[in-house]
């Protein structure tokens, strides 16, 4: 095993419970936040999930941490259920353990990522066809 597979292997050993595409979305309909950590070049070409806050995820501590000067205000609390999206769950993993490490100890990812959410037909913005909307 790799070395980075041993890393992913552990982060969701320590993370445990990760969601799916329909618990994602119960969590965003309860007052949960999910985040997308996508970068830009796939929300163009895939569409982003209606409602989900975009932090690519070379900002994501940052703008995350409820006690950060550069949080966004959407980082009320250490409490929020945070969903952590990335394409297809990898990445995800990683980053939403980096979170519990802050105190956000209800932050987990979506198995699957953004792919699991469109394969079970949730809701996509921003896609028209087979091409995404340039804004």
């Amino acid at each position: 095993m790799s070395a980075v597979d041993e890393l992913l292997a552990r982060a969701r050993r320590e993370l445990g419970h990760r969601v799916g595409p329909r618990e994602a979305a119960a969590v965003q309909e309860a007052g949960g936040l999910l985040v997308d950590i996508r970068y830009a070049e796939l929300r163009e070409r895939d569409g982003t999930i209606p409602g989900a806050l975009i932090v690519e995820r070379n900002e994501l501590e940052w703008r995350l941490d409820p006690t950060g000067d550069h949080r966004a205000p959407e980082a009320t609390h250490h409490a929020l259920p945070v969903v952590v999206i990335c394409n297809e769950g990898y990445a995800s993993s990683l980053a939403a353990l980096s979170l519990r490490h802050l105190g956000l100890h209800r932050a987990t990812d979506l198995a699957g990522g953004f792919q699991a959410w469109r394969g079970a037909g949730l809701g996509v913005g921003g896609v028209v066809g087979d091409v995404a909307l340039r804004g």
